[in-house]
């Protein structure tokens, strides 16, 4: 088999508020491990592995999928990696890199006084519990470029990008029922699930028909609807702003993934407005869209030859999902208590994780026994200090999983850390998980990496940790793994950024004048409920709603062991 067909790998990147620079951590070191092969295919390749890896799709929720449109945008010139080197300032800035510059500069090394600011208030109406305007400026500039399109043998030169949405108007269509009434014969459905999709490098002429939006960040072509894309999935609601998104209607009646109601009641405003919160809401890991776009590329390059079955099949499969995940799924015990608050959270719970749920046929593809889907998700041993130096995954391992996922705003120790950290799982993963099974002798099936692999020695490329008889890695890697993970030493004195009370304790009256702000603004919109606000007020003012939020905040970092 000719080694042009390369092996395709879809990647989903799941919501994550701020800890975002983990994924953009791990979107770092996959480039630069893409990047470093092409070089030996170059200058040693008979050593090589010489099949080939590419990226045609990024979907993403949230965080992840504005870090796809920060990706897509940074693929315009070079992306210089961030590597940790001992004796580096750990708040440096790297403006050069739009994924560390846009989830870990960010505007300020330290966020919250952003977050709790109140410009955004005065005058206006109250649109969010937190201020969202450094969103704003980060998403601006990191649509910004000023070289044309660097072609990567590893990414597709018409690469499709895509975000979720949460469309608070949604879609509708009316089932007519049979009655006597005329008034009871309709029966409205809608959908709020919403895409932003885009195709880069095309031309309007160019355009397919199937709902991806032409996208070049070189001639600005959709630049701006592609930026307010990225804001709209990352609208987390209530603390975030919601965001509004303008495109011409078209390409949402052209869509197949709405085409359920489209096909229906097609949309006929233009252009076609919406408004919109977090993409993560209804769907944050939207794997099965990822698979849906690698699938249809197979179906087109093998005709009646391709089956469904081949994805999960690693002897004859062609692509995989790769799914960078900050804050893996996780069964949490359920409290049956049937006070009001618990009951509020079991329903809220509920509602989501229906929204969220997967079609039947999907769930039953997705077994780790499978090949096509692969998850990087964190993971690290805490300082012996820490916790007694144990192991943790998820959440527990990163420091911006505090706070929901806002910790990451406290400090830019936290991101930093992330960041390396997703660089470092990223390693790990593509040298041990991120493999093709061999069969007895050490034989490869797979066409694709048989090919690839042909005349080579396999010992520098076998996994360490599939059983046996082993697995050869599909992103080769030509260095040796460190001893260490490779992360900073923080403030802290070790590798786990802390933060004390004082640290805390010092945002008190920024809470107290964000929380009279909002209470004075809607004491001004609406007189019938000043009185009520009126008394409210006098209580923020006091300061115990201040304490409060400090309280959650230090009972938030302690749990996560980020409190000194």
């Amino acid at each position: 088999m000719s080694t042009s067909k390369p092996f395709r790998v879809g990647l989903c990147l799941a919501g994550a508020v701020s800890a975002g620079a983990y994924t953009a951590g791990v979107m770092d070191y996959l480039f630069e491990a893409l990047e470093e092969w092409e070089r030996r295919k170059r200058d040693d390749p008979t050593r090589t592995p010489k099949h080939q890896v590419e990226i045609p799709v990024i979907g993403g929720a949230s965080a992840g999928g504005m870090t796809g449109i920060i990706t897509a945008a940074s693929l315009y010139g070079v992306l210089p990696p961030v590597r940790w080197k001992d004796g580096d300032f750990v708040l440096a800035q790297r403006p050069e890199n739009k994924l560390y510059h846009s989830w870990v500069d960010l505007t300020h090394d330290d966020m919250f006084p952003e977050l709790l600011g109140t410009g955004d208030i005065g005058g206006k109406q109250t649109r969010s519990l937190l201020n969202a305007d450094f969103i704003d400026r980060i998403a601006e500039r990191a649509v910004q470029v000023d070289q044309p399109w660097r072609s990567r043998p590893y990414i597709n030169d018409r690469l499709l990008v895509f975000t979720t949405l949460t469309n608070l108007e949604g879609l509708h269509f009316d089932i007519t029922f049979n009655a006597d009434n005329e008034s009871a014969k309709s029966y409205y459905i809608g959908i709020h699930n919403d895409y932003a999709c885009f195709e880069l490098n095309i031309t309007d002429a160019q355009y397919g028909g199937r709902g991806w939006m032409p996208l070049d960040f070189h001639s600005r072509t959709n630049t701006t609807l592609a930026r307010d894309a990225a804001m709209a999935t990352g609208a987390f609601p209530v603390g975030l702003r919601a965001r509004s998104l303008e495109r011409p209607e078209r390409y949402v009646n052209d869509m197949p993934w709405l085409a359920e109601v489209t096909s229906l009641n097609p949309v006929v405003r233009h252009p076609y407005t919406t408004v919109n919160v977090d993409g993560g809401l209804i769907n944050n890991e939207p794997f099965e869209r990822v698979r849906e776009v690698l699938n249809d590329l197979e179906k087109r390059e093998k005709g009646e030859a391709w089956s469904a079955a081949d994805f999960d099949d690693y002897d004859r499969t062609g692509s995989t999902v790769l799914m960078i995940d900050p804050f893996p799924s996780a069964l949490e015990k359920f409290d049956p208590g049937d006070g009001l608050r618990n009951v509020a959270m079991n329903t809220l719970g509920a509602m989501m994780g229906q929204l969220r749920i997967k079609p039947a046929a999907l769930v039953d593809a997705l077994h780790s026994d499978k090949a096509g889907q692969y998850v990087i998700a964190p993971g690290r041993k805490l300082p012996d200090t820490v916790a007694g130096g144990k192991e943790v995954m998820g959440a527990e391992a990163i420091a911006c999983g505090s706070l929901g996922g806002f910790g990451g705003f406290l400090h830019k120790e936290f991101r930093v850390h992330d960041y390396f950290l997703g660089r470092a799982n990223c390693e790990k993963f593509l040298r041990d998980q991120f493999t093709i099974r061999l069969h007895e002798g050490g034989v490869i099936a797979n066409p694709i990496l048989k090919a690839g692999y042909e005349g080579i020695p396999l010992t520098d490329f076998l996994s360490r940790t599939d059983k046996e008889p082993g697995g050869v890695q599909i992103i080769p890697l030509f260095t040796k793994q460190a001893e260490h993970m490779p992360l900073p030493k923080f403030r802290s004195g070790h590798n786990w950024p802390m933060r004390t009370e004082a640290d805390i304790d010092r945002f008190r009256s920024l809470l107290k004048d964000r929380a009279d702000a909002i209470v004075s603004d809607q004491v001004n919109t609406n007189w019938w409920q000043g009185g009520l606000l009126w008394i409210g007020r006098k209580v923020l003012l006091n300061g115990k709603v201040a304490d409060a939020v400090l309280n959650i905040i230090k009972k938030s970092l302690r749990k996560s062991n980020l409190l000194e």
